[in-house]
């Protein structure tokens, strides 16, 4: 298949009740990690890479890797720009090619956030490319991204209507009381607060900060409303860890086809446990 927005399968996950799972990559083999888990669960999946992976890999470099992949896996596939806050970045993206976009001016005060999505949704449009914002700010760190706990802001439901209503976005990420990064104590999420954006909002809602977070409160979430779930702490550590015991026990290791794979396998356990947890299974069929 070719590379897609995120607005119809997220719609249709809407439509079902379930969550379309956005798993952040950082290189080849976290792609493939998150690629050949899907295709074994037949999930429909969002790639999601921050500025800080596209400065990495480089914006033409990500873009061609993922396309060629999807030529290989016969999966409804996205490739998203996530966090990025600075819009010419993001309008440099989408004239290349990149098919979904996430505009973050959650920072900013209300007024220039709208200003700032409006301005992206706008150019977006004219190339077929899908816009998320986020209403309300999330603490925590994610790659360059680092929010102070004590800026963090949960959204109103009243201003994310009015919010969705003046911009145009296709999908909204709330803050409702999770975090980036890995949690000092478990997070308490606001599921009355959700109910109330739900019941006010009608695009599909995003969960951000997901990592870490219960499964079974994650897929609260989902029951009350969220229809793609965001995970990037869990799979770097178990990234690592499978890189870092495989180098451990075979010190005179030197062809990343090798220690590689063991990184990898770990990383697939957390992608498949997430699909489950998002209830995407077998979704993909629904899309093609």
């Amino acid at each position: 298949m070719t590379v897609i927005n995120t607005k119809e399968m997220l719609l249709q996950a809407q439509a079902g009740k379930y969550a379309v799972p956005a798993f952040n990559i950082h290189n080849m083999e976290t792609m493939l990690a998150v690629l050949e888990t899907a295709a074994e669960l037949e999930s429909p999946i969002i790639l999601a890479a921050t500025p800080g992976t596209v400065k990495y890999t480089g914006h033409q470099v990500l873009l061609a890797m993922v396309r060629g992949a999807a030529a290989q896996f016969d999966l409804p596939l996205a490739l998203h720009l996530d966090h990025f806050e600075d819009v010419e970045q993001i309008k440099e993206c989408i004239a290349l090619g990149y098919p979904s976009a996430m505009i973050d001016a959650s920072r900013l005060p209300f007024e220039d956030n709208i200003a700032t999505v409006k301005d992206v949704v706008a150019y977006a449009r004219r190339h077929g490319v899908s816009v998320e914002a986020e209403l309300g700010c999330l603490g925590g760190k994610e790659d360059d991204l680092e929010v102070d706990e004590s800026q963090a802001l949960l959204t109103d439901p009243y201003q994310a209507a009015d919010f969705v209503q003046r911009t145009g976005v296709d999908s909204l990420a709330v803050a409702i009381g999770t975090a980036h990064g890995l949690y000092k104590a478990e997070p308490r999420l606001d599921y009355q607060r959700l109910e109330e954006i739900r019941a006010h909002v009608s695009v599909p809602l995003v969960l951000h900060g997901a990592s870490g977070v219960p499964q079974a409160r994650v897929q609260r979430t989902i029951a009350l409303g969220v229809t793609k779930v965001n995970i990037a702490t869990e799979l770097k550590i178990a990234f690592a860890q499978g890189l870092k015991g495989y180098l451990a026990g075979n010190p005179g290791a030197t062809d990343p086809r090798h220690y590689m794979q063991p990184a990898k396998a770990e990383m697939k356990k957390i992608v498949a446990a997430k699909i489950a947890m998002c209830g995407s299974m077998g979704k993909a069929r629904d899309l093609k």
